[in-house]
């Protein structure tokens, strides 16, 4: 084999050794974006008046109105609405990927459906009256989002689903 056969095989090693670099290093990137967010949304969350509004939106009814929100929890609007600006900041972050819908599933997606279950009347009343339909548009999206996932069945609890796990 001649000096020139010997210098293209040389280079496209290179080529190949630089392709699987680049293909490991945008894996690992990935990975860290999810650990990081992952985090993110632990420290983000775990809040007292985010724990409260949770604990909030169990005690509530569904299809609850403007008047009737007033009415039965006078005292605890703002939690109503940390909600509710929680999943539209959130569906944002979704819908731009910088949170995945996966990772949001895991953490939210039980909170996030029975929140629009119950906040849906409001948020369209609240439209109506203001006449944008952009109002919590991204709540709404990420529920339906939600709402989809659960469409072939109930989900399936991790205590279930993951029984098996074993430290690595």
């Amino acid at each position: 084999m001649d000096l020139v056969g010997v210098a293209e095989i040389v280079s496209a090693a290179a080529v190949l050794v630089g392709f699987g670099f680049a293909v490991s290093e945008v894996r690992r990137h990935r990975g860290r974006k999810t650990r990081e967010s992952a985090l993110a949304l632990v420290s983000a969350y775990q809040t007292p008046e985010f724990a409260n509004a949770i604990v909030r939106l169990i005690e509530l009814p569904g299809g609850l109105t403007k008047e009737g929100l007033h009415k039965c929890c006078e005292s605890d609007v703002k939690l109503v609405g940390l909600l509710m600006t929680t999943w539209e900041s959130l569906g944002i972050l979704t819908y731009r990927r910088e949170i995945s819908l996966d990772l949001l599933d895991d953490f939210f997606s039980g909170p996030i459906v029975l929140s629009w279950e119950k906040f849906e009347t409001l948020v369209r009343e609240m439209r109506e009256e203001s006449g944008r339909e952009t109002y919590f548009e991204w709540f709404q999206w990420l529920a339906e989002r939600m709402a989809e996932r659960e469409s072939d069945g109930n989900p399936v609890p991790a205590h279930v689903e993951h029984r098996g796990w074993r430290e690595r």
